[in-house]
C-alpha cells in the first residue's frame, strides 16, 4: 500500500504543535464511526434478499443516528467502517442476498435517493444517499457489489458463477449524489469476495477539502492502492476498515497515525467494534494531530464518533519532493560506525544478542536494561540504535528490548520489511521479548534511528492504555537515515517504532537484507 524517477516522498522536519487552530477556510470537520456491527448468527448460511434486507436495516439505522450526531457536530464528512453493514465470514454464496449492482460513478451520475427506481434492487444505495442528502453530509460507507460479467477491463478472468463480487466503497457528496466507488484491492482471506482483475486508484472532489482517496483496511499495507494514491497527490485518505490488533506493531490506530505521519497524509478511519476479535480503534489523523478511540478491556463494548476540525492539506504534485531537513551527517552504508556485524562496540560486547520472534518474524534483540545508554542491535546489515534515558523505570517489573529485522513477512499476508523497535517484552525473561503488552509503566526519553533501504519508512509512539504519542522530532537525512525524538513521555512505553515498508521486494523470495 514511486514519484517519478528521482523524487522521494521524505519526512518534513515535524514539530508538532498541538495547540495550532485553522481558519474556517483552511480546515473541514470530519467525522468516523467505530461501530458494533449488528451480526448474521450464521452468515455461512444463505438468506433471502428479504432476510438481508431486514438485518442490514438494523446497522443503517445506527449510522442514520450517528449521522445525525456528527452533522449537529457540524461534520461535513463522515466514514463508517468495512463490513459494517452485513458483517464478515460469509461464503461466495450466503452473501449473495446482501449484495447490491453499483453503478459506476464514472460512467453515469445518478442519485439513487431522488431517482430511486432508476435501478432496481438498491435499497442500499437509497437509504445510503438519502442519510448524506438529509444531514447535508458527505457519506462514505462500505458495502458488497455484484458486477456482471465479462468486465470490458478483462473477460477472461470471470468467475466461473458468471459475476463479480467485490468488497466495496461507496461515496456519496452532500445531496445524495453517487460520486465514488472502489473495490478492495487486498483481500485478507475474504471468501466471499473477488480481486479487481484491474488495480483502481479512485478519489472524489469535495467543495470544502479538495480530494480524497479511497482504500481498505489491508489495502494500508501495501504500494497499491495505498502508496499510489498519495504518489498522485492526494493528502487525504478515507479508509473503512475492519482491522484485528496485532501488537507490539500493527496496533489499529498504531499503524494508521504512522501512515499519516510518513505519507505525510490526513487519514479517516473508522474500525469496527468487536471484542471477540480484538477489533477496536478508530481515529482521525493529520500529520499535525490525532483524535481517536482505542477501546481497553474494561470498556463497553459499544460504538463510538469521533469529531474533529482538521486542516486542509494543499495536493503535491507528482514531481514534489519534500524538503527534509536535517542535522545530522549524511551516510551511504547500512550500519553504524563501530555496530555493525562483528564489531567491537562496547554496546555489542555489553548487550548480548538474542533472537525472537515477534508478529511471527525472527527479531534479532539487545536489552534496554541500564538507565541509561547507547544500544545498536543489526539484522544483517540492517542496523537499529537506541540512545536512551529512563525517567522512570522498575527493572524488577518490566523488561525492554531493542528489536531490528530486515526480511519478508510470510504469515497471513506477504510485505518485505526493514524494522526498527523498542518493545515491552511480555515478561522478565528475554524470550517474552516481541510478545504483545498492552499495558506499562516505564518512560523514556529517547532517540531512536536506522539506516533503511527504502523511503517509505512509517513512526510511531504506543503507550501504556493504547495511547498514542506525538514524537517530538522526525527527521530523515540523506542516504535513508530516520531518526524519531521523543521525551517527557505521558504514559508507559508499549512500542517505540520505524517500520520500513520494503514494497519493490514484496514478490521475491529471498529475504530482506
Amino acid at each position: 500500500m514511486c514519484l517519478t524517477q528521482g523524487k522521494m516522498l521524505l519526512f518534513l522536519l515535524l514539530v508538532f504543535c498541538l495547540g495550532e487552530t485553522e481558519s474556517a477556510a483552511d480546515s473541514y470537520v470530519a467525522a468516523v464511526y467505530e461501530h458494533r456491527v449488528v451480526l448474521n448468527p450464521d452468515p455461512r448460511v444463505p438468506v433471502s434478499r428479504r432476510e438481508a434486507l431486514i438485518h442490514m436495516q438494523k446497522n443503517l439505522d445506527v449510522y442514520e443516528q450517528q449521522a445525525a450526531r456528527a452533522a449537529q457536530q457540524g461534520a461535513q464528512i463522515i466514514v463508517f467502517p468495512e463490513d459494517g453493514l452485513q458483517g464478515f465470514n460469509f461464503t461466495r454464496s450466503s452473501i449473495s442476498a446482501y449484495m447490491e449492482t453499483i453503478p459506476d460513478p464514472q460512467e453515469e451520475s445518478w442519485n439513487p435517493c431522488t431517482e430511486p427506481h432508476r435501478h432496481n434492487n438498491t435499497e442500499v444505495l437509497q437509504r445510503l444517499s438519502c442519510m448524506a442528502r438529509s444531514y447535508n453530509l458527505y457519506l462514505v460507507a462500505n458495502m458488497a457489489d455484484r458486477q456482471p460479467c465479462p468486465l470490458k477491463t478483462a473477460p477472461s478472468s470471470c468467475p466461473p458463477d458468471g459475476h463479480w463480487q467485490f468488497n466495496t466503497n461507496v461515496a456519496f457528496s452532500s445531496d445524495g449524489l453517487l460520486v465514488a466507488r472502489y473495490h478492495k484491492q487486498n483481500l485478507y482471506f475474504e471468501e466471499s469476495f473477488d480481486t479487481p482483475p484491474k488495480l483502481e486508484i479512485i478519489t472524489f472532489d469535495t467543495p470544502f477539502a479538495g480530494k480524497f482517496g479511497l482504500i481498505i483496511c489491508f489495502d494500508i499495507l501495501f504500494h497499491d492502492p495505498a502508496v499510489a494514491l498519495v504518489e498522485r497527490g492526494v493528502r487525504q485518505v478515507i479508509f473503512p476498515t475492519a482491522w484485528m490488533n496485532e501488537l507490539p506493531l500493527l496496533d489499529s490506530i498504531q499503524f494508521h497515525r504512522a501512515f499519516s505521519l510518513g505519507a505525510n497524509v490526513t487519514v479517516l478511519s473508522a474500525n469496527i467494534r468487536n471484542d471477540r476479535l480484538i477489533m477496536t480503534g478508530s481515529g482521525i489523523f493529520t500529520p499535525f494531530s490525532a483524535t481517536f478511540h482505542h477501546a481497553v478491556k474494561e470498556d463497553p463494548e459499544e460504538g463510538r464518533l469521533l469529531v474533529a476540525r482538521v486542516p486542509v492539506l494543499e495536493p503535491m504534485g507528482v514531481n514534489d519532493e519534500a524538503e527534509s531537513t536535517s542535522s545530522m551527517p549524511s551516510e551511504s552504508g547500512h550500519c553504524y560506525e563501530d555496530s555493525c556485524p562483528g564489531s567491537r562496540s562496547p554496546s555489542s560486547s555489553s548487550n548480548p544478542t538474542f533472537t525472537a520472534y515477534m508478529m511471527h518474524d525472527p527479531f534479532k534483540f539487545v536489552l534496554i536494561n541500564k538507565s541509561e545508554d547507547n544500544v545498536t542491535v543489526c539484522d544483517g546489515t540492517f542496523c537499529c540504535h537506541l540512545q536512551y534515558k529512563w525517567t522512570a523505570h522498575d527493572q524488577r517489573k518490566e523488561l525492554y528490548a531493542l528489536g531490528a529485522f530486515a526480511g519478508t513477512h510470510t504469515v497471513n499476508g506477504r510485505y518485505a520489511l526493514q524494522v526498527c523497535a523498542a518493545v515491552r517484552c511480555a515478561g522478565l525473561e528475554p524470550s517474552s521479548c516481541g510478545q504483545k503488552a498492552g499495558e506499562a509503566e516505564s518512560k523514556m526519553d529517547f532517540l531512536l534511528e536506522a539506516t533503511f533501504q527504502t523511503k517509505y519508512v512509517y513512526p510511531s509512539v504506543l503507550v501504556n492504555r493504547m495511547v498514542l504519542e506525538q514524537p517530538e522530532k522526525l527527521e530523515r537525512a540523506a542516504g535513508g537515515k530516520v531518526a524519531m525524538k521523543h521525551s517527557n513521555m505521558r504514559g508507559g512505553l508499549i512500542t517505540a517504532c520505524l517500520y520500513g515498508r520494503m514494497y519493490h521486494l514484496d514478490n521475491e523470495g529471498l529475504a530482506v537484507q
